[in-house]
């Protein structure tokens, strides 16, 4: 669940569920709209997913909560921008259970 006390947000709670491909969709949405510098992800699992490794891979607890952490400081950053704020794709990427990925670029307005 996620709770904001930013006005601008329509909801001031809201759970879903993203991927890490939702997040990197985000992040390039930012970068092309908005004049944000937008912080950078944590690191793709690529390594940990070859096979061998003698480990559970991206499924190991350790990696899990270490991507779970980078994310969760990746879109706090980003939701207290002033400027990301406004964007249309933050919105849906926080409050809508589906991204519309062929949206319309465009900012939100105070209510």
């Amino acid at each position: 669940m996620r709770t904001t006390n930013l006005p601008i947000f329509k909801l001031k709670e809201s759970t879903v569920r993203r991927r890490y491909s939702d997040f990197e969709w985000l992040r390039s949405e930012l970068e092309r709209e908005s004049k944000v510098v937008v912080p950078p992800l944590p690191g793709k699992a690529f390594l940990r997913q070859l096979p061998f490794r003698g480990d559970d891979g991206i499924f190991d607890d350790n990696f899990i909560e270490e991507r779970k952490q980078g994310l969760e400081q990746f879109i706090n950053k980003v939701a207290g921008h002033p400027l990301a704020q406004n964007e249309r794709c933050l919105h849906m990427f926080l409050q809508d259970e589906i991204i519309d990925k062929s949206y319309t670029p465009s900012k939100i307005r105070h209510a």
